[in-house]
């Protein structure tokens, strides 16, 4: 085509087509070559009795992606969910994307992990499985998920590293391509990740990160991208009463858009190419958290001040007594490998 003509056209092309408005099942690509819906419902701190009602109202509405772990101890909960949608044909297994995770306590019986989610939460494969922390913890120790010794500290398992754990995953997938779609991992900085993938014979599908304009991450998210690995966001609010809600900048945008702060927390995501978690039991904020925007420039540039005027602000961080290998958390011993 004559350069001159393109140019033409693309100037009398609308904005919405060139710029298309993000929706929550935007397909994002993966390095295997599947998609990842753009929003997720996230289940972490979802009490018991909450979590079926609020991923059968998710899925009524049209979430296609639901974010679990054996660690949050209610996959049988989303389980009983997913029955539930699936008998009803309200969709079919192959039209969602399920997430879980291998917890600490399992890094050496990753089998057995992925066998126990899957058991839970009645499904024949999960989409993705992720490493929840690169921590291995005694799985033979005093508690079966958060194991401690006498002096109160956590009872690290010495004997295999986070890479040994991936080298497991790796032949996870390949024994039982029929159990797991993809693999990846969670909670990973550069650092970590540098000494995975220089051991690594296949990279990882995602990492999943805390992720908000208090802790944007970006040379994780630079780095990952790099790779090919795609980023998924937790906690992308904050934290309950988080100050996001009342920053001025926030709602400066959300006020340009005449959109709540939510939204504008949640598009923020979308914007980075990365996928994003919303957490809820309360069927009006499952409904609320669908409704995404487009967001330019000046809006990103305006998110991405936020952490420089006010500093960075991590709100999940397990006392695991372990330097992960994140700027802002120096403490701890180094178990990167």
């Amino acid at each position: 085509m004559n350069p001159a003509l393109g140019n033409f056209i693309l100037k009398l092309s609308p904005k919405d087509i060139l710029n298309p408005k993000p929706t929550m099942n935007t397909a994002i690509p993966l390095n295997t070559g599947a998609t990842i819906p753009a929003l997720g419902l996230g289940t972490w701190q979802s009490a018991p009795g909450e979590v079926k009602k609020a991923v059968i109202h998710a899925i009524e509405g049209g979430y296609r992606h639901i974010d679990c772990a054996y660690c949050y101890q209610n996959e049988d909960e989303v389980g009983e969910a997913l029955q539930d949608v699936i008998s009803r044909g309200i969709v079919k297994r192959e039209d969602l994307f399920i997430t879980s995770k291998l917890w600490c306590t399992f890094h050496t019986r990753v089998e057995e992990g992925l066998q126990k989610s899957l058991d839970l939460l009645k499904t024949p494969y999960v989409d993705l499985y992720l490493m929840h922390w690169p921590v291995p913890m005694n799985p033979k120790g005093n508690h079966p998920l958060f194991p401690k010794l006498e002096d109160g500290s956590r009872d690290i398992d010495r004997s295999i590293t986070h890479i040994d754990t991936w080298k497991n995953l790796e032949a996870l997938i390949k024994s039982h391509p029929d159990k797991v779609k993809a693999i990846g991992v969670a909670n990973y900085s550069v650092k970590y990740m540098e000494k995975l993938l220089a051991q690594a014979t296949i990279t990882p599908a995602a990492n999943q990160i805390e992720n908000h304009p208090l802790l944007p991450q970006q040379e994780v998210v630079d780095f990952c991208k790099s790779k090919g690995i795609h980023i998924t966001a937790y906690s992308p609010l904050g934290s309950t009463g988080s100050p996001l809600f009342k920053d001025e900048g926030v709602l400066d945008v959300a006020k340009k858009h005449d959109v709540g702060p939510g939204t504008v927390l949640l598009s923020y995501h979308l914007a980075r190419g990365s996928s994003v978690l919303a957490k809820s039991v309360t069927p009006s904020r499952i409904d609320e958290n669908r409704k995404l925007i487009s967001l330019d420039a000046s809006d990103m540039e305006a998110l991405e001040s936020i952490h420089k005027k006010n500093g960075v602000q991590r709100f999940v961080y397990p006392p695991f007594g372990v330097n992960a290998g994140f700027p802002d958390k120096p403490e701890g011993i180094d178990l990167s490998g």
